[in-house]
């Protein structure tokens, strides 16, 4: 997407991208399980998609832990709320294809691609099955969200919106698994030894349109409506409520 949002300052650039790593390159060095961007990124996703407008003093906690104080990383907030922008911007555009310059793509890594177009010297030397796949840490992101305000995911009642719903989240939860088909192209780099199967990114395109779907149901649905509760009514001998010190049946309860 390369057209500015309303009224923000445009699409984040790659720098902007490598300074919100630096950061929380920074806090991992305080709390080893702060999250690598591309599950920010998933996360974030989810939460633009949300029934509700989560406030961030509820979700910066369950993202960056208790101590995370938004004041004094104000510059990865201030981008964090651009991206937020750019994304929201991008889903509400009636995109058809997904070839749409201004449709919504995840800042995801091809891990692997990146290690095999290493020299063989600098490669890493673990197995490479055990890195995550394309994607992956996105999808992982975006479903931890989910879980974490179960309330706000409840199906609706409607039949075909919660049909829709499950779909959705199939097609994202399909990519919190490995890529078990046969490596065809990089996403890393445009010559380099392929390490995405064109399954995956039939995959990926899936879980794009589930994002869009799930905006679309949610926006058209409203936040939800707590039911309104009723309070018990007092037994007929009981004193009556208002204080009258007479008997409910013969208060308030006469009518």
């Amino acid at each position: 997407m390369t057209a500015s949002t309303a009224n923000g300052p445009g699409p984040l650039t790659p720098e902007d991208f490598d300074a919100l790593d630096a950061e929380l390159d920074l806090l991992r060095e305080q709390d080893d399980e702060i999250p690598q961007w591309e599950f920010c990124e998933g996360f974030l996703a989810a939460l633009v998609c949300m029934r509700r407008e989560v406030p961030a003093e509820e979700y910066w906690p369950v993202l960056l832990g208790e101590d995370f104080r938004p004041m004094e990383h104000m510059e990865f907030a201030w981008r964090w709320r651009r991206r937020w922008q750019e994304i929201a911007f991008a889903l509400d555009q009636p995109v058809e294809v997904l070839e749409d310059e201004r449709t919504y793509h995840p800042e995801a890594l091809d891990t692997k691609g990146a290690i095999l177009s290493l020299p063989p010297e600098e490669r890493f030397e673990g197995d490479l099955a055990n890195l995550p796949a394309y994607a992956q840490v996105w999808a992982l992101g975006f479903m931890y969200a989910v879980e974490s305000w179960p309330e706000d995911w409840e199906p609706p009642r409607d039949d075909e919106a919660a049909e829709m719903l499950d779909g959705a989240l199939e097609d994202i939860v399909a990519l919190t698994e490995a890529d078990t088909g046969e490596p065809a192209v990089s996403m890393y780099a445009e010559d380099g030894p392929p390490s995405v199967s064109n399954e995956r990114l039939d995959a990926l395109a899936a879980g794009i349109w589930a994002v869009y779907a799930l905006r679309q149901l949610w926006r058209s649905l409203g936040p939800r409506v707590e039911p309104v509760r009723k309070a018990p009514e007092p037994g007929r001998n009981d004193p009556c409520p208002c204080g009258s010190g007479k008997k409910y049946k013969k208060c308030h309860g006469a009518a």
